[in-house]
């Protein structure tokens, strides 16, 4: 997938990954009560600050806060966009 968006700096452009449908048991969640997804994959990345390079790339999948980033429309699509420090960890 190409967007045409480069972050700036220890940016990356997230896809969210979708909201659970159903809980373990088979049960459908209602709209209003899914939570915000908390993992997804980095779809681009800027290029670090001078001092700290990039540790993530586009592709990864990363978990990340349920208040991170800023929530974002490009091409018809919701991303986030965050900060590098704002991800918790690579899955």
């Amino acid at each position: 997938m190409s967007i045409n968006f480069k972050p700036l700096a220890d940016r990356v452009l997230i896809e969210p990954a979708p909201a659970e449908q159903t809980t373990a048991s088979g049960l459908i969640i209602p709209d209003t009560a899914k939570e915000k997804p908390l993992k997804g994959t980095v779809i681009a990345a800027g290029s670090g600050k001078s001092d700290e390079p990039m540790t993530v790339k586009v592709g990864d999948t990363v978990l990340f806060g349920q208040y991170s980033g800023t929530e974002i429309k490009l091409e018809g699509k919701n991303y986030l966009i965050m900060r590098e420090a704002d991800i918790y960890g690579i899955i």
